[in-house]
């Protein structure tokens, strides 16, 4: 049995100038830094060069996150793997607990609790409650499927970590309203190619439905102003999307 497991950390990257530095410090304890940069204009690859990571500068093409998550695969040589988002913070109780992890080195893929600080306040509720994100796979175990909000296939029986992980998913508002739209758009796109169609009654109770959702179903009352003010963006990305895949179609609202 190979007694020294290797583990790789891949960060996937955008212009993240702003994130990149705390992430790879986060993951000092990987063997391997690979950050998969998509063609940033700011100083993501330097920063993440000056901080010891490889980067590999790989536009996103038609596959979206999924490929960019896949293309890891093929570049590392490490026996584990382990993704990390610019914004998202390892603890060091996530450290210790995934190295207790590979000195086992048995087959699984692993999720880990990730809570989600919200322009500076941990969110316990809604659509940014905290959640389990699969993350922890042992090399070749794994693909990666869909444009936005992707997620993992994995034949190998999932186990839950015990320790937490922060998520800084927003922290200004010109940041946000970028991945806004970007996240819209992709999600229209995706919606197309599936040959989804959108009418006039989908611009009106889908939003309202998906405020209600998120405010009071998951109850992201209870989050307190914050929570308000996201119920009501949640809602506004759901009208954004449907009014985008609307216009694709030819038409126009009102008609």
């Amino acid at each position: 049995m190979k007694t020294n497991i290797t583990l790789a950390a891949i960060i996937l990257t955008y212009n993240e100038e702003q994130n990149i530095k705390a992430c790879i410090e986060s993951v000092q304890f990987a063997d391997e830094i690979v950050v998969i940069d998509s063609g940033s204009s700011d100083e993501t690859s330097r920063i993440a060069k000056q901080c010891g990571a490889r980067v590999i500068v790989h536009p996103m093409g038609a596959d979206g996150f999924a490929g960019q998550r896949n293309l890891a695969v093929s570049v590392i040589d490490a026996d584990w793997l382990v993704y990390v988002d610019a914004d998202e913070r390892m603890t060091s109780e996530v450290a210790d607990e995934i190295k207790q992890i590979l000195a086992k080195n048995e087959p699984g893929a692993w999720k880990i609790k990730r809570m989600n600080i919200v322009f500076g306040q941990m969110m316990q509720y809604g659509e940014h409650g905290p959640d389990y994100v699969v993350r922890l796979f042992p090399r070749d175990s794994v693909n990666w499927v869909g444009i936005v909000h992707e997620h993992p296939e994995s034949k190998l029986p999932v186990h839950k970590m015990q320790a937490v992980m922060h998520h800084y998913t927003y922290t200004n508002w010109n940041r946000y309203f970028i991945k806004f739209n970007q996240y819209t758009t992709m999600m229209a796109d995706k919606m197309q190619e599936r040959g989804k169609k959108a009418h006039l009654h989908d611009l009106i109770i889908r939003p309202w439905f998906a405020f209600f959702r998120f405010y009071i179903l998951k109850l992201g009352f209870l989050d307190g102003k914050m929570g308000f003010v996201f119920a009501v963006f949640h809602g506004f990305y759901t009208f954004s999307k449907y009014v985008k895949l609307y216009y694709w179609q030819g038409k126009q609202v009102g008609k």
